[in-house]
């Protein structure tokens, strides 16, 4: 069990990631209300649908987020395929379910705890702040608007994600592990083995392996799939970029000064001041006699201070009761408005200069001295400065424009004159660009970022039309103001290479297997004397290895070490690892390391509560979905499934 949770767990983090939180992260709330023609629908819970078409949507906008959250390391392979699509519509299928749970629980979220969790959110948190220490709205909303959203839209998301964090943390707190059986699980985890190893290399009895041409023409025969030529072509491609157009847009002098005086508040950096402070604290309640008390301590210390403002570190360290900057000589750093409170503000803006000292200041804290140690001014940035930033935005803007306006001519074109790039290309001064060996399914060696990788695309430019006529396929749109056209220049089905021109590779790969498997029928021989026996001969160094200490086994050897009986030693088991050989590994001590401490032990324990706790979390979604009458489709490319039919 301890190998399953220490080998999964990050596996089952994902997981508990992936079920929770899909509605939010790829598809949004507003997807649990569409419904479409029941002659299009993929699946069906509590007899309300999931068309196809919100599949394909979701399959299509996940492919897109994990294409920009990955880079150059995504694989459009991952969103191919009947799996792919089943998986993603599981989660459609949980979103509902777990959608009429929340709502069958009446779970609900305050005011409040939605506004502190909207505000802790980085990139709201980062946002411009009002005078009152409160967010800006238009950036608010500007920041909203570029995700496609409104307020309302939001505020309905994060209170169903919070709703929803409601209802699977009530499951998955309950995770409980006994003592016991913690400690019994990390002792197993823990435990020790010293292993030797005997490999019987395939290498050692190629030379037994008896070749005739009967014999390769069988292996050839039982194993054409490794010698067939995939179905491939060489392709034509013209892409309309946004970006490409960018870099040839020209931005004038005056368009770029308008466009800075435009944007000065960006660019715009407020007057900060640097302060140090001693606090004498007295709550806003407090006794009247103990905030006096406050107030008399505060300007003696004032008054000490104007005689020896040298000593105000000295001063802060010892007397001030800020448990922030006390240590630090009172030091607060470099604030800008709206970061205090408002009397505390008022005087630090009302000292002239650095060095000056403000009266007693009451605030809600307290009784405060404040000291100014250095003023930053408010200041521009010239457009000299941000020239390079601004000229790129403005040409993302005059591409977008451009892009916009070219669009449906570019479709037009590549679909009326089908039989050739070149007119469009032509047209619109682009590049016809080349590709071989494309196939149905993406090609990393092409790279990650070109279009051929495209999904939607490919499966055009293999249309059956495409292949036989060579057209160019439609505009399609790979990526934001990208779209692409592409033709099919020479294509050459799926086959396999004829035996006479393969014969050399049948003959090496029909010696490696039968080597492979001499080897391992003399490795379990081997097996069986040496449990008789209990021999040591022939075998390498010991090495301490334990579940979580492999020492260069394989995972597979690691397993069969680790679960052989060590009731009787020396004890052996035997791995057949297929073209590496044959492995017989014996086990010749046992040892236990010390318990874990307390600490450690607290450790392990809150990480196994937390797997188990994903666990009951994911038996209780199955249970949702088996009372809530889930049926898949037959046209969603799946057989039909679910409870309660």
């Amino acid at each position: 069990m301890l190998d399953f949770v220490r080998n999964n767990r990050r596996l089952m983090l994902l997981l508990l990631l992936v079920i929770i939180f899909p509605s939010f992260v790829f598809f949004g709330v507003e997807s649990y209300s569409r419904f479409m023609d029941s002659s299009h629908d993929a699946a069906k819970v509590d007899g309300r649908t999931i068309s196809v078409q919100e599949l394909d949507n979701a399959v299509r906008d996940q492919s897109e987020r994990m294409r920009e959250a990955l880079g150059a390391s995504y694989d459009a392979r991952m969103f191919e395929g009947p799996e792919a699509r089943k998986q993603v519509l599981d989660q459609l299928v949980l979103q509902r379910v777990v959608s009429d749970e929340v709502a069958r629980e009446n779970l609900t979220v305050s005011n409040a705890r939605l506004v502190e969790t909207i505000s802790s959110i980085p990139a709201i948190a980062q946002l411009p702040k009002k005078a009152d220490g409160s967010i800006d709205d238009k950036a608010y909303l500007q920041l909203l608007a570029a995700q496609g959203m409104t307020p309302d839209q939001f505020d309905a998301r994060m209170r169903f994600e919070l709703a929803t964090q409601q209802l699977s943390g009530a499951v998955s707190g309950t995770a409980f592990m006994p003592k016991s059986l913690l400690e019994r699980l990390l002792a197993i985890r823990d435990q020790q083995r010293d292993v030797q190893a005997l490999l019987l290399k395939p290498s050692d009895y190629t030379a037994k392996v008896k070749v005739d041409d009967a014999a390769l023409k069988t292996y050839y025969e039982a194993h054409q799939g490794d010698y067939s030529v995939p179905e491939h072509a060489k392709v034509q491609y013209l892409a309309l970029s946004a970006d490409a157009l960018a870099a040839a847009q020209q931005v004038s002098p005056d368009e770029l000064n308008s466009y800075y005086q435009s944007n000065l508040a960006r660019f715009r950096t407020d007057e900060q001041r640097r302060a140090s402070h001693i606090l004498i604290a007295a709550a806003k309640d407090a006794p009247a006699a103990q905030r006096q008390a406050a107030k008399e301590k505060a300007e003696k210390l004032l008054a000490e201070l104007r005689k020896h403002p040298d000593t105000f570190a000295d001063v802060a360290r010892k007397e001030s009761q800020d448990p922030g900057s006390a240590a630090k000589g009172g030091d607060l750093g470099f604030v800008g408005r709206g970061t205090m409170v408002k009397p505390f503000e008022d005087a630090m803006y009302a000292l002239a200069k650095d060095g000056d000292i403000s009266d007693v200041v009451e605030t809600d804290y307290g009784y405060h001295i404040v000291k100014l140690t250095g003023i930053k001014p408010a200041e521009t940035k010239p457009l000299d400065v941000v020239k390079p930033e601004l000229e790129a935005e403005l040409r993302k803007q005059l591409a977008a424009k451009k892009y916009a306006e070219m669009a449906d001519a570019f479709g037009n074109m590549v679909y009326e004159q089908s039989d050739s790039l070149k007119p469009a290309a032509d047209k619109f001064h682009l590049t016809v660009q080349s590709a071989d060996n494309v196939t149905r399914q993406p090609n990393p060696a092409l790279g990650a970022s070109n279009p051929l990788n495209n999904d939607k695309l490919l499966k055009a430019l293999f249309n059956d039309d495409a292949i036989k006529n060579k057209r160019n396929t439609e505009a399609v749109q790979v990526g934001p103001n990208t779209l692409v056209s592409a033709r099919i220049v020479d294509y050459q089905a799926a086959s396999v290479r004829k035996f006479d021109d393969v014969q050399a590779k049948v003959r090496e790969d029909y010696i490696a297997q039968q080597a492979a498997e001499l080897a391992r029928k003399d490795g379990e021989a081997r097996l069986a004397e040496l449990r008789k026996s209990g021999s040591a001969e022939g075998f390498g160094a010991l090495a301490t290895v334990s579940r979580t200490k492999a020492e260069g086994l394989s995972p597979k050897a690691l397993e069969a070490v680790m679960r052989v009986d060590t009731s009787k030693l020396p004890a052996f088991a035997g791995v057949d690892l297929g073209p590496q050989g044959y492995a017989v590994y014996r086990v010749a001590k046992v040892s236990q390391p010390a318990k874990p401490d307390p600490a450690q032990l607290q450790a392990a324990a809150q990480q196994i509560a937390q797997v188990a706790g994903q666990a009951e979390l994911g038996a209780y979604y199955e249970a949702l979905k088996a009372r809530s009458k889930v049926k898949v489709l037959h046209s969603a490319g799946t057989q039909e499934q679910g409870a309660g039919n």
